[in-house]
């Protein structure tokens, strides 16, 4: 093994080994040993991931086997590693988040009788992904992707004491499960058709798989993987309608929201439909259904996320509408610009949900926006960072979110890809409806009047589950009188750091990502489809495209989302409630979800339940009890009492029964002569 492929184990054996030592010897190394060996764990990741990238923009790419676990039936069960443009940025931008939300978890966890455990989970949680994104087969992506949904289970019911807790996590597990099942269908199909589990080798065989038809069905075959492996994608990356569990895993502490929504997890089916672009390139109905289905998402959660009083969960909502972009990005073949999304949206978002978590600090744990106002007065780091937060991304000139979201959209504007009409209708009405939430909880959390310190009544507890403390804290918002603070500087650092990308990574990267030769050779496109081909002659610098967005469509449907959002909330707030009185049918079916919830409930989670009984019943009580276990007693007791009858004592009866037991053998053998 060389020096540089010890560098490339080093990456998650780090987390690895912290999340052990976190675990396991949690009570005799303390709680600052627990964060001391995690948070190096993660550094040294980091740090590594730096070195691996500069080895990388050297030329230098790395595709092998590190371990065979065995071989069975001519396939290769293997650990390897693919180290290249696409994987190097995924590891920084996981490493990196990972880092930031372990050092703000000294601050925010400070209290909680579980501050060991939940530093191991997060650690473990971080070499999970990096499993997942540094694979080079479908194994060893499997593990990890099955990795990060055990541990994000462990960390949505991070407090286990709360019931809500325990069914936002079992909801989750669930609901991945039937993506995870989707997902396995595709490998299962690529391991029988190709008899390999490698990347490399089932891309070369990619034209070949696209003139096949399923046996069975006569469905194409590589339409067939492909829809199955998004399916995998639609549950980890929470797109409609297996988008279900994601805002409900605001039970878990604050820094696991940022994990989860920004650099982990929600990422990963982007990222695999990215790495598996040389497969999706050759199926048109594969990218027109991934299209469709991110569009739906982009606009539909976004709506979702306008009438959220939760401070967590309208962020929650951001990230089901931004996963939905770069699904859009992946279905119109761009995939650049989705992982460019990805990344930009990695450090606004974790910027806003611990900008969201320094909040809650202040307010005591009282997440309701209603409840709050003026508190830019007292938190003047947190307001400022959350300011960059929400311009990053409501896509304003300048800031990242702005590079990604806007090459997105041009990229939707130059497809063909069936159903791209409809796709550029959704990013579009998407772009106001973003700024318009943004600013809502912006203008409602740090502007206007103070609503702290009072007695709200209903507000206090209003929505699904707005009360984040922990089950051995009952103080829950400010008393009267009191006042919101800073947050410590362990909680305020990481805001920074993660501001400085959010403003200043977009500008510096979308030359040599999207028009450069960043991703050549690891991302394909098809010879009829456009990508970001027809962007890249109009590209003429960051500077350029960043003032021409001052004059676009986009721009203008961003402002006028804020000044809508400062004009309902900062000078007229009667007219939400007006139009929620108006609009009441509209605004029942978006507090319900649009009935996804219910209608689970009732066809999936009923119908489990109906079977169960049926089986319980039927197979269980009827079948097996009755009839198996208790009806062969029930034979033996019935032919006892039969032969009973024969058992009286005469001697005369004895030979007539004899007599008759010859007769019938007798008649039985001459019928078998």
């Amino acid at each position: 093994m060389t020096d540089m492929q010890k560098l490339y184990l080093l990456v998650p054996l780090a987390p690895l080994f912290g999340a052990i030592m976190a675990g396991l010897f949690g009570k005799a190394i303390g709680r600052a040993g627990a964060h001391i060996v995690t948070i190096l764990g993660v550094a040294i990741a980091f740090v590594v991931s730096v070195v691996i990238y500069q080895d990388v923009q050297a030329g230098n790419t790395f595709n092998g086997t590190i371990y065979t676990w065995m071989q069975a039936g001519g396939i290769d069960f293997e650990v390897g590693f693919q180290i290249d443009a696409l994987t190097v940025m995924m590891m920084l931008v996981v490493s990196f988040v990972s880092l930031m939300v372990h050092i703000y978890t000294i601050g925010y966890m400070s209290e909680d009788p579980g501050y060991q455990r939940f530093f191991s989970y997060i650690s473990l949680f971080t070499f999970s992904m990096l499993m997942l994104v540094m694979s080079n087969n479908f194994l060893q992506l499997f593990f990890g992707w099955e990795a990060v949904g055990l541990v994000s289970y462990l960390l949505i019911g991070f407090w286990y004491e709360r019931p809500t807790a325990i069914y936002a996590n079992l909801k989750a597990f669930l609901v991945n499960r039937v993506g995870d099942f989707g997902f396995l269908l595709g490998i299962g199909l690529i391991v029988a058709y190709t008899g390999s589990l490698n990347y490399a080798e089932v891309f070369a065989k990619a034209n070949e798989l696209a003139g096949m038809t399923m046996d069975v069905t006569g469905w194409p075959l590589l339409t067939a993987i492909c829809i199955c492996l998004f399916i995998g994608a639609m549950g980890k990356s929470a797109q409609v309608p297996l988008h279900v569990w994601l805002p409900d895993s605001m039970e878990g502490p604050t820094p696991i929201s940022a994990l989860i929504h920004a650099a982990t997890m929600v990422t990963a089916g982007i990222f695999m439909v990215a790495r598996m672009s040389p497969l999706f390139e050759l199926s048109d109905t594969a990218l027109s259904f991934v299209l469709i289905i991110g569009a739906t998402t982009a606009l539909f959660m976004g709506f979702l996320g306008i009438i959220q009083n939760d401070i967590k969960r309208v962020v929650a909502y951001s990230t089901l509408s931004q996963l939905g972009y770069m699904t859009v990005a992946l279905g119109v073949s761009a995939y650049s610009a989705a992982v460019f999304h990805l990344m930009t949206h990695a450090f606004f978002k974790a910027l806003l949900f611990l900008g969201a978590g320094s909040v809650i600090i202040g307010m005591h744990h009282d997440q309701d926006m209603r409840n709050m106002g003026g508190l830019w007065k007292y938190m003047p780091i947190t307001w400022f960072t959350s300011l960059l937060g929400s311009l990053a991304l409501i896509g304003f000139p300048f800031f990242s979110g702005f590079y990604s979201k806007d090459s997105i959209i041009e990229a939707v504007h130059a497809s063909t890809i069936p159903g791209a009409g409809y796709a550029l209708f959704c990013v579009m009405l998407g772009v106001f409806v973003t700024a318009f939430y943004s600013f809502r909880m912006y203008f409602l959390v740090f502007h206007g009047k103070e609503r702290f310190g009072q007695k709200h009544g209903h507000h206090d507890h209003d929505g699904d589950h707005e009360d984040e403390e922990p089950a051995s804290d009952h103080h829950h918002g400010l008393a009267p009188g009191q006042k919101p603070h800073e947050s410590p500087l362990v909680v305020t650092l990481p805001l920074i750091l993660l501001a400085i990308p959010s403003v200043v990574i977009g500008f510096f990267t979308i030359e040599p990502m999207l028009f450069g030769e960043w991703f050549k050779g690891v991302i394909f496109f098809g010879e009829n489809h456009v990508g970001l081909s027809e962007i890249a002659e109009h590209f003429h610098g960051p500077i350029t495209m960043a003032l021409h967005g001052l004059q676009t469509a986009p721009f203008w449907l961003a402002m006028s989302g804020v000044a809508v959002a400062w004009y309902f909330y900062m000078v007229n707030p009667g007219i939400p409630a007006a139009i929620q009185r108006t609009f009441m049918p509209v605004y029942t079916l978006l507090e319900n979800k649009y009935y996804f919830d219910r209608f689970n409930e009732v066809v999936f989670a009923g119908g489990a339940r109906l079977l169960g009984k049926a089986l319980w019943k039927g197979g269980d009580q009827g079948l097996i009890d009755g009839v198996v276990v208790n009806g062969t007693a029930k034979l033996v007791g019935w032919v006892s009492r039969i032969t009973s009858l024969f058992q009286t004592g005469h001697l005369y009866q004895y030979a007539f029964t004899m007599i008759i037991g010859v007769f019938v053998l007798l008649t039985f053998w001459l019928n078998r002569a």
